[in-house]
């Protein structure tokens, strides 16, 4: 049996099938694009994802160095360890302040005879002589560094006065009196001259000229503190934000009552 088929029915039967087709080809492109941008976006997301892994434990290892150096022990001893590299003002010192003064010396010598009933007379010697009167304090002595809070408490050595003290000659003045039977003027002021920087030495290391610059000093090592936070990424508004200095020499109970010698702005 022969089938008649023409060509007129062979073209209606493509045009029934051919949108179908279209439909399902442009299907398949559509999966295969959308199958390679999962793909590609699952490899994006492992590479980020690994990248935020190697983040975090960097910083967990950075937070980690940072924690251990800020412990109290540590940040003393590191410390401890740096001031040979910042040592630069002669013998191992820190100068903290220098002061001026023009101090007065006077010797006087009164002499009696018969049963102190007959004054010869009184000799006078007078020396005024500017000084300059300079403190410091040994970087090889103690130090200890402790944390309290946010606070940096630097228990610092002792304040020492720089001998001798610097006498300025070229200023200074004499002045002598002597007594009607007295001659011995030339020889007190010589004697007097001789003693001057044994009492100005005597002076420099009294309480009341260490009072006066003790502030000042107080300030100096503060700041010489603070260079050093800076240097180990401790003086930010995460650390430290104050530093409060404490000299060996200062009584105990006083510690609670000074102020924070330097803040951070």
């Amino acid at each position: 049996m022969e089938t008649n088929e023409t060509p007129q029915e062979n073209s209606s039967n493509f045009s029934e099938w051919r949108w179908p087709i279209v439909i399902l080809a442009l299907a398949l492109i559509a999966l295969g694009a959308y199958l390679k941008s999962l793909n590609t976006a699952k490899e994006t997301t492992v590479a980020a994802v690994e990248k935020t892994v190697d983040a975090v434990k960097e910083g967990l290892r950075e937070v980690s160095d940072i924690a251990a150096r800020f412990q109290q022990t540590q940040i003393t001893h590191t410390f401890e360890e740096s001031i040979p590299e910042v040592k630069g003002t002669g013998e191992g010192n820190l100068e903290l302040a220098t002061m001026k003064f023009t101090e007065t010396l006077r010797r006087t010598s009164k002499r009696t005879v018969l049963w102190r009933q007959i004054s010869l007379g009184t000799t006078v010697t007078e020396i005024k002589v500017p000084a300059t009167f300079r403190y410091h304090l040994r970087l090889s002595d103690p130090w200890k560094l402790e944390v309290h809070g946010q606070q940096c408490v630097v228990i610092a050595p002792r304040i020492r006065a720089s001998l001798p003290v610097a006498i300025h000659t070229d200023r200074m003045s004499k002045r002598s009196e002597q007594g009607w039977a007295r001659w011995n003027a030339e020889a007190q002021m010589t004697s007097l001259e001789r003693s001057l920087t044994p009492r100005l030495n005597g002076y420099a290391q009294q309480e009341n000229h260490l009072r006066q610059v003790r502030e000042t000093a107080r300030g100096t090592v503060a700041t010489f503190v603070k260079e050093w936070l800076l240097k180990e990424d401790h003086w930010r508004t995460n650390r430290f934000r104050s530093i409060r200095v404490i000299f060996a020499d200062e009584a105990a109970a006083h510690r609670a009552l000074l102020n924070p010698t330097l803040e951070l702005n």
